[in-house]
C-alpha cells in the first residue's frame, strides 16, 4: 500500500507502512489493540466518520482522495480531530521538546547562546498558542453554530486560521541557530534527538495548517452555501433571533451601530449608563456577537436599521 488508503485496508498495515500516522490515529481517539481490523471496521466501532478519517490520513500521505467532489466529510468529526491536534501540540509535544532542549543544552547560567535558544523557542510557543487559541475562540464556535443551523456573525476563516509561512520561518530560524551556530557544551545524542523531534513536529504542524486552509475551509464553505440555499431555515432563524431581543435592546443596537457612546445612548433613551451596559451585555449574549462590525451587519440583515441611516448618521458626525 503506497499512496491512497481505503476502508478495506488493515489499520495495522497502514501504520507499519507509515509510522507517522500513529499520531493521526491517536488524535481520532483510536487506541492501540485493534488487532487485524480494517479501517472501516474500526471507524464503525468507534462511530468515526470513515470518509473523514480517510481524507485526513490520505492528506498526510499527500494523496488526493479528499479532493474528489463525490467525497463528503463530517465537519463535526473534522473539527474534533483538529481540536484534538491543538491539545496534542500545546499540552504534549511543545512542552516535551522544551524539556529535552533544556536537558540537551545543560545549565543556562553563563551560557548566553543556550539562554537565547530557549527564549526563542518560548516565543515561538507563545506564537503558536496565540493562533490556536484564536481558532478555538472564533473558528470552531462559528462552525458549531453553522452545524446547529444557527446564525452567527460571519468571520473570515482565511484570516482566523494559522498560516504556514510565519510558522515555517520561525522554526527554520530555530533549527538554523542550533545546527549552524550552537557550539556550547551539550549532550550531542540528546540534542540530535530533540532536533529530530522538531523536524517531525514541523512536518506535522505544516500539514495541519495546510489541512485547515484546504480541507477544512472547503467543507465550511460548502455548509455556508447550503445554509444560504435554505431560505426557510434562514427565515426561521432570523425571526427567532429577532424575537429574542426586547424593543429597548433593538433601540440600543441601532444606537451602537451608528457609533454612539454609552453616555450618548443613555441620554437619547433617558436611561442610565449602567442600564445601557446591561442591555449591551444581554445583546451580546442573545446574538452571540461581540464586535461592532458584526453587530452592524446583524442589524442590517434583521431590518433593525438601513445602510442609508448609518451613512446619514456618520455624515452628520463627520468633522466639518
Amino acid at each position: 500500500m503506497n499512496g491512497i488508503y481505503f476502508e478495506t485496508d488493515r489499520l495495522y498495515d497502514v501504520i507499519c507502512e507509515n509510522f507517522k500516522l500513529l499520531c493521526v490515529v491517536s488524535r481520532f481517539g483510536i487506541d492501540c489493540g485493534f488487532g487485524d481490523k480494517t479501517i472501516g471496521q474500526i471507524c464503525d466501532e468507534r462511530e468515526i466518520d470513515c470518509n473523514t478519517f480517510l481524507a485526513v490520513v490520505n492528506f498526510h500521505t499527500e494523496a488526493r482522495q479528499y479532493s474528489l467532489p463525490a467525497v463528503r466529510l463530517s465537519l463535526k468529526c473534522l473539527c474534533d480531530y483538529l481540536q484534538n491536534s491543538h491539545a496534542y501540540y500545546l499540552s504534549f509535544i511543545l512542552p516535551s521538546i522544551r524539556r529535552k532542549l533544556l536537558e540537551a543544552l545543560g545549565s543556562l547560567t553563563n551560557n548566553e547562546a543556550a539562554f537565547m535558544i530557549i527564549r526563542f523557542y518560548d516565543e515561538y510557543c507563545v506564537f503558536v498558542r496565540k493562533h490556536m487559541e484564536r481558532e478555538e475562540k472564533e473558528v470552531f464556535p462559528y462552525v458549531d453554530s453553522l452545524l446547529q443551523g444557527k446564525r452567527r456573525g460571519q468571520i473570515s476563516l482565511e484570516m482566523a486560521l494559522m498560516h504556514r509561512s510565519p510558522l515555517e520561518n520561525k522554526l527554520a530560524d530555530l533549527k538554523k541557530l542550533i545546527i549552524k551556530f550552537y557550539n556550547g557544551q551539550t549532550d550531542r545524542t540528546l540534542l540530535s534527538s530533540v532536533l529530530y523531534d522538531i523536524f517531525l513536529f514541523e512536518e506535522d504542524l505544516m500539514c495541519h495548517c495546510k489541512m485547515e486552509t484546504i480541507l477544512f475551509v472547503e467543507e465550511v464553505k460548502r455548509l455556508e452555501e447550503k445554509n444560504l440555499k435554505n431560505p426557510a431555515t434562514n427565515a426561521t432563524n432570523k425571526a427567532k433571533e429577532t424575537e429574542e431581543l426586547s424593543e429597548r435592546e433593538r433601540e440600543v443596537i441601532c444606537c451602537v451601530v451608528q457609533g454612539m457612546s454609552n453616555k450618548a445612548i443613555a441620554d437619547k433613551l433617558f436611561i442610565s449608563v449602567n442600564t445601557v451596559t446591561t442591555h449591551r451585555r444581554n445583546i451580546a449574549r442573545k446574538t452571540d456577537i461581540h464586535s461592532s462590525a458584526a453587530l452592524t451587519l446583524y442589524a442590517i440583515m434583521n431590518g433593525l436599521i438601513t445602510m442609508e441611516e448609518i451613512n446619514l448618521k456618520n455624515a452628520m458626525n463627520a468633522p466639518r
